[in-house]
């Protein structure tokens, strides 16, 4: 089982390696969302992310930091999650089959149940994912 420590390490060493600005970094329980970032580095990630194996924590600590600087699911996400991750649809299914109630495939989404979300900027221009 990971850690609170251990995950947020990883996230930290993505981050470096993406170049992307992490300003607040929460693991905590989300209700309907695998994780939640605001284009000003604030993220929040599930803690039941600490459940899930390394390659979909991974996947989904990449998904989240690249919206940091890629606010949609577009080509240039998609460019950047294969030059990070290579095969990152393979992560896609292994997570639609780990969790096929929390991802929708079509958007390219990671959701919690009965939500489909959509990448927007909340009253503070914050971008909520999920």
């Amino acid at each position: 089982m990971n850690t609170k420590e251990n995950f947020k390490g990883r996230v930290f060493a993505w981050a470096e390696k993406l170049n992307v600005n992490v300003r607040s970094l929460a693991v905590r329980p989300l209700t309907r969302k695998w994780a939640s970032c605001s284009a000003n580095g604030y993220l929040i990630f599930n803690e039941e992310l600490l459940e899930q194996t390394a390659e979909i924590a991974e996947y989904v600590i990449v998904h989240e930091l690249l919206h940091l600087t890629v606010p949609n699911h577009g080509k240039l996400w998609k460019s950047l999650m294969r030059a990070y991750l290579g095969n990152y649809e393979h992560l896609e299914e292994v997570l639609r089959k780990v969790s096929p109630d929390r991802f929708d495939s079509e958007r390219n989404e990671l959701l919690m149940p009965d939500r489909k979300a959509t990448p927007t900027r909340n009253r503070k221009g914050r971008f909520q994912v999920g």
